[in-house]
Order: C-alpha cells, then structure tokens, then sequence
C-alpha cells in the first residue's frame, strides 16, 4: 500500500480544496506520485442528502458527482504536483472527453479512484480518470484543467 508519506487525511484535504461538505467527495488519498497519479477514497453513505432523491426506491450515486469526484482528486494531484494554492493562479476545470460509464454507484460502496498524469500543454493539463468500486471499472473519463494566468 501506500506511505504514510503521501497518505493524505481529511484534514489535509481541506486545505487543498477550496470544497467543503455536501460537495467534498474526497475523503482521502491513499497514494500519489508527483506528475504521474494519485489515489483517492470516496466512501458512500446513505445519510448523502442526493440519495434522498435519486432515487427514491433505488438510491444511486448521480454520474456528475462521480465526475466531480474524479475531478477533486485530480486537483489535489495538481497541487502536490505544482505546489500553487493561490486563488490567483488556479487550475479550473474545462473539460471532460469520453465519458463512459459501465455500473451503478450504491450506498455502502466505497469508489477507488485513479488520477493518471497525461500531459501538460501550455496552460492546459490532460488526466486520465477511473472510479472503481471493488476492482470494477464504474466510470473512466479523461479531463482538462486550464491554468488561470
């Protein structure tokens, strides 16, 4: 498994992302590598307010917040990778390609997620990005971030 080097705990978390509860949906990176991955941990509980509501008699996790999710912890690897917290050189999130998603998400699962470096390009950098719910693949994508000047 992973160092206690790059375990990163809630705590930590909440220092990187500017995102606090119900939309933080890291709860904590279990491994990373500067400029190359990073692991994250969502654990689902059905006290998440969008379970009330999706859906009713079947909750299931909505496919954006999977992608938010994905995104999160692709901005923590940002910033353990670049060192720049400052709300005036910040990476936004621009784009998603290939979106595809393969099972359902349900309260009591636990969504793995795997943050791999692509490529930087001027001010763009590219992810690829999965959620993996007991070693099955429930989402991949690939993502962009732009670097605000």
């Amino acid at each position: 498994m992973s160092s206690s080097y790059n375990f990163l705990d809630i705590k930590k978390i909440l220092k990187i992302l500017p995102h606090r509860y119900p939309l933080l949906l890291i709860d904590r990176i279990l491994d990373f590598k500067i400029f190359h991955y990073l692991q994250a941990l969502k654990n689902c509980t059905i006290d998440e307010p969008f379970f009330q509501g999706h859906f009713l008699e079947k909750p299931v996790f909505p496919g954006v917040l999977i992608i938010e999710a994905m995104t999160q912890a692709a901005a923590i690897l940002i910033y353990k990778s670049t060192g720049i917290l400052n709300i005036n050189k910040l990476y936004y999130f621009v784009g998603i390609e290939n979106a595809r998603f393969k099972k359902n998400i349900i309260p009591g699962d636990q969504i793995f997620i795997q943050v791999i470096y692509l490529k930087n390009k001027k001010n763009l950098i590219k992810f690829k990005v999965y959620a993996m719910v007991n070693n099955i693949n429930i989402c991949h994508a690939t993502i962009l971030f732009y670097k605000k000047n």
